[in-house]
């Protein structure tokens, strides 16, 4: 079994690494001020360390100022279209959600903007690149099938490997 390593490895990953794959967010025509960027980083022991940093993120009229949105890798890379070519979340296994390999942690933001790091060991990089990253309108329920009911597509990025 892979073992994490310790939490100052990821800071210096962060801090003096390249990642080995980025994606570059842009929002759906609905949400055209979305946009930010993906970094993922192999980890040695296994898994990739996931950074997220956006901004744009929309806020409705009364809505409060900290708000969650869905976070998926998605099986294709093609984000035309409004992001209607994205597939389905990525999951090779076959599993129900929320167990898919592309079920990400969900976004919290802050006035419309969102920024995190975390580790995931279910991906390695080899499997993500060429596909996308969504940024979903609701935040998963952990619940529905086949995706958790986390609502429109707002944003996107294909991820590419650096």
């Amino acid at each position: 079994m892979n073992q994490m390593p310790e939490r100052m490895a990821f800071y210096r990953m962060l801090e003096r690494d390249m990642p080995q794959a980025v994606a570059q967010i842009n929002g759906s025509s609905r949400v055209a001020p979305l946009q930010g960027f993906v970094r993922f980083f192999a980890v040695p022991q296994g898994g990739v360390l996931i950074e997220t940093n956006l901004s744009g993120l929309p806020r409705g009229e009364g809505a409060p100022e900290n708000r969650f949105y869905g976070f998926h890798i998605h099986e294709k890379g093609d984000c035309s279209e409004n992001f209607t070519k994205t597939g389905d979340h990525y999951n090779p296994e076959g599993r129900e959600h929320p167990m898919h390999a592309g079920d990400l942690i969900p976004l919290m933001s802050k006035d419309g903007n969102a920024w995190m790091v975390f580790y995931d060991g279910k991906l390695e990089i080899s499997q993500i690149v060429g596909r996308s990253v969504v940024v979903h309108s609701m935040p998963d329920d952990f619940t529905s099938q086949p995706s958790g009911n986390s609502g429109d597509k707002i944003g996107c990025g294909v991820i590419f490997a650096t």
